[in-house]
C-alpha cells in the first residue's frame, strides 16, 4: 500500500507497480514496530505525520503511493459523472487527482477523522468537481474578465511563477493596476464576457502607467506605448491560465525496468528514529483506543435502527445507490426514501453525541458538525463502499 503505485493502460487501470526503495523503507519500518500496531491506518498516520513536521523526505511518496486507489476511484467516478463532456480522460483525470494529494494532507486533520483513506475518498471527488467548474469558468472568460477577477497576490505568484524577473513583475503588475483602475465594465451583465479595451482606453492606460512608473518603479524605465501595454496584459493572462490551471502532466514519472517495478529516483532510506516511532507509536494507540470504543457505540446505534431503516442505509453506502434507485428497489417513495437517510443518521449521531456527553465532554454546534462528517465517513467504512480490488 505504501510502496506501489498505479499504471494505466488504454484509459483503465493495469496493474500495480512497486519502488523498490519505497518498499525497503516500509519493510525496514516494520521489522522495528510492534506487532500489533502494523496496521494500514497506524502507518498512514504515521507517514502523514512525517510530512507534516518534514521529518521523514520519503513520506511525500509513501503518502503519495497509499493515496493511489482514492485518486482511481475519485477519477472513475468524475469521467462517468462527466462522460458528455469528452474534454479529459480517465488518466487525465487521476493525474489532477494526484495532483490534489497535497491538498488532501494538508487538509486532513486525524483528530476529527480517524481514516486518511476514507478522507481522501470523500474530498477528492469534491476537489476535482471544483476544479472543473473553476476550469470551465476560465475557459469561458476573455482575458480582460479574468484580468478584473484575478487578485494582486495571485496575480504576483502567477508572473514570479513564469520566471519573470523582479522588475518584469512590477512592470506587468503596475500595467494590471493601471488597467483595473481604468477599465470599468457599466453595462450589467456577464461578467465573463467582458469586451476588450477599446484603442482609447489603451492609451489612457498607457498615459497611468508612465505617470505611476516614476514613483513605483524602483529600476529606471522606459514610457511605455499603448500597444506594449496591452501585450504585456494580454500575456499576463496567459501566464495567470497557466499558473491556475497547468497542463495536466504525470507526477509518477519513473523508468520502468521490467513488467513489476518502477524505480523513482530517491535518497535512500533514512536512518532509524526509535524515540520517534515509540512516541507516534502510542500517540496513535491512544487515539485507536478511542476510535475503537467509538466504533462500539456507533455499530449499537446503528443496529437499533429498525430493519427497513438498515436496508436504505446499506443500499446507499454500500452499493452507493442513489435514492431514486433505492425508491424503486425497495418499492417506497421517495420520501420515505430519504426520511429513513436522515431519520438513521440522525439516531446514530444523538447516540455518540449522548456517549460524549457521558463522558462529561461538552458538545458545541460546531463539534456537533465534526461528529457528523465523522459519522458519514464511519458508515461509508462500515459498509464498505471502496472495499474493493482493482
Amino acid at each position: 500500500m505504501f510502496s506501489t503505485f498505479v499504471q494505466l493502460e488504454r484509459g483503465r487501470f493495469s496493474k500495480w507497480l512497486t519502488d523498490p526503495k519505497l518498499y525497503r523503507n516500509i519493510l525496514n519500518h516494520l521489522e522495528h514496530s510492534s506487532l500489533a500496531l502494523k496496521s494500514e491506518n497506524f502507518w498512514a498516520l504515521y507517514w502523514q505525520k512525517q510530512w507534516r513536521f518534514g521529518c521523514n523526505n520519503l513520506a511525500t511518496m509513501h503518502l503519495l503511493a497509499y493515496l493511489q486507489e482514492p485518486c482511481y476511484w475519485a477519477a472513475s467516478k468524475t469521467v462517468a459523472k462527466f462522460f458528455t463532456l469528452n474534454q479529459y480522460l480517465l488518466a487525465d483525470y487521476f493525474q489532477m487527482a494526484i495532483a490534489e494529494v497535497e491538498t488532501i494532507l494538508k487538509d486532513f486533520n486525524p483528530e476529527k477523522s480517524s481514516s486518511l483513506k476514507a478522507y481522501a475518498m470523500m474530498a477528492m471527488p469534491s476537489r476535482l468537481r471544483d476544479i472543473l467548474r473553476q476550469r470551465r469558468e476560465a475557459d469561458t472568460c476573455t482575458n480582460w474578465a479574468l484580468l478584473r477577477k484575478v487578485s494582486k497576490k495571485l496575480l504576483s505568484e502567477a508572473l514570479s511563477e513564469a520566471g519573470l524577473s523582479q522588475n518584469a513583475v512590477a512592470q506587468y503588475r503596475l500595467a494590471w493596476t493601471c488597467f483595473n483602475e481604468l477599465y470599468v465594465q457599466n453595462q450589467p451583465g456577464n461578467t465573463s464576457q467582458l469586451p476588450e479595451p477599446n484603442r482609447q482606453l489603451w492609451e489612457a492606460i498607457a498615459n497611468l502607467y508612465n505617470h505611476k512608473c516614476q514613483n513605483q518603479i524602483t529600476q529606471p524605465t522606459l514610457a511605455r506605448n499603448a500597444q506594449t501595454i496591452e501585450q504585456w496584459l494580454t500575456q499576463t493572462a496567459v501566464y495567470v491560465r497557466a499558473y491556475l490551471f497547468p497542463p495536466v502532466k504525470s507526477l509518477n514519472a519513473f523508468k520502468q525496468n521490467d513488467d513489476t517495478t518502477v524505480t523513482f529516483e530517491l535518497p535512500d532510506p533514512s536512518s532509524e528514529e526509535p524515540m520517534a516511532d515509540m512516541i507516534a507509536e502510542e500517540d496513535v494507540q491512544n487515539r485507536q483506543n478511542q476510535i475503537s470504543r467509538m466504533s462500539a457505540v456507533l455499530l449499537k446505534a446503528l443496529q437499533n435502527v429498525d430493519v427497513k431503516t438498515q436496508e436504505v442505509l446499506k443500499l446507499y453506502y454500500q452499493q452507493g445507490l442513489t435514492q431514486q434507485q433505492i425508491m424503486q428497489q425497495l418499492q417506497m417513495s421517495q420520501p420515505t426514501v430519504s426520511r429513513r437517510l436522515v431519520k438513521g443518521r440522525e439516531s446514530i449521531l444523538a447516540a455518540l453525541i449522548k456517549w460524549s456527553q457521558d463522558l462529561n465532554i461538552s458538545v458545541s454546534s460546531n463539534q456537533i458538525k465534526d461528529m457528523s462528517f465523522a459519522l458519514e465517513e464511519w458508515l461509508r467504512n462500515q459498509y464498505g463502499e471502496y472495499n474493493i480490488n482493482l
